[in-house]
């Protein structure tokens, strides 16, 4: 699927599936919380162990935003 098809499917998500807007509010979360992390000149021991931790929550969360865009593409392809 080319890329702007993809965003404006996204953009259709947001929009209309309550699943999808909470896992990309949960996600953009992460993201923040990560980026204020990686912004310290320097990580403890708990700080990287959190590091890793927020990446894996953040990657289940794409995981799973991917999968709702692959059942809403393969239902409307049905």
């Amino acid at each position: 699927m080319e890329r702007n098809a993809q965003e404006e499917l996204k953009a259709h998500l947001m929009d209309t599936n309550d699943e999808f807007r909470r896992l990309a509010s949960q996600h953009s979360e992460l993201a923040k919380k990560l980026d204020a992390l990686e912004s310290q000149p320097h990580l403890t021991l708990d700080d990287e162990l959190e590091e890793t931790r927020l990446k894996k929550m953040k990657l289940r969360l794409k995981d799973q935003m991917e999968a709702i865009v692959k059942l809403y593409r393969s239902q409307q392809v049905a």
